[in-house]
């Protein structure tokens, strides 16, 4: 997998596990989304990035959206894993330490991931829109490929210029596999 993701130049993308766990990306998801090597593992986490990182609701352009998406995101895994101890963990953390989380869960809505729209406001290179497409990996249908394709000529310029301006990252692309 992660040779599949070094080869998407140009394309954000990751490997989403088990609770929204990030358990590789390439050098785009990092210059996109953060750098995910600088983070604890445990902490690579796209629901708790969401909801825990106050930097999130400045990355997103509609983060009241995406908060949504992975509260449903959540709660349909816990509908089909619900002994999963990793789950349940991020939920309980979720729920304790923000203050979105809680009234979104009651909200009960259940929603998947497969494909859409997500804008992004970047610090280094502004507004950034893509549409994505989440496919699950054939041997492991918990673990999903999210690919990120920019929206329109001004975000992939945008996105070039962000490659360009974070080549040096010592993290071009890791997995914490």
């Amino acid at each position: 997998m992660q040779n599949m993701l070094d080869s998407l130049i140009g394309h954000p993308a990751l490997v989403m596990g088990r609770a929204m766990s990030v358990l590789a990306w390439n050098r785009a998801a990092a210059a996109l989304l953060g750098d995910f090597g600088d983070l604890r593992p445990t902490d690579r986490n796209i629901a708790k990035m969401t909801f825990l990182d106050r930097s999130s609701r400045d990355l997103y352009t509609n983060w009241e959206e995406c908060a949504r998406e992975n509260a449903g995101y959540l709660r349909l895994e816990a509908g089909r894993y619900p002994e999963d101890p990793l789950l349940t963990s991020v939920i309980g953390e979720l729920a304790i330490k923000s203050p979105e989380f809680p009234s979104l869960w009651a909200d009960h809505r259940v929603r998947g991931k497969t494909s859409g729209a997500k804008g992004f406001h970047h610090p280094i290179v502004g507004d950034l829109q893509f549409s994505y497409e989440t496919l699950r990996v054939a041997g492991d249908p918990r673990q999903a490929l999210v690919v990120y394709s920019a929206s329109g000529s001004s975000s992939a310029d945008a996105l070039r210029l962000l490659l360009d301006w974070t080549s040096d990252s010592p993290h071009d692309a890791v997995s914490s596999r």
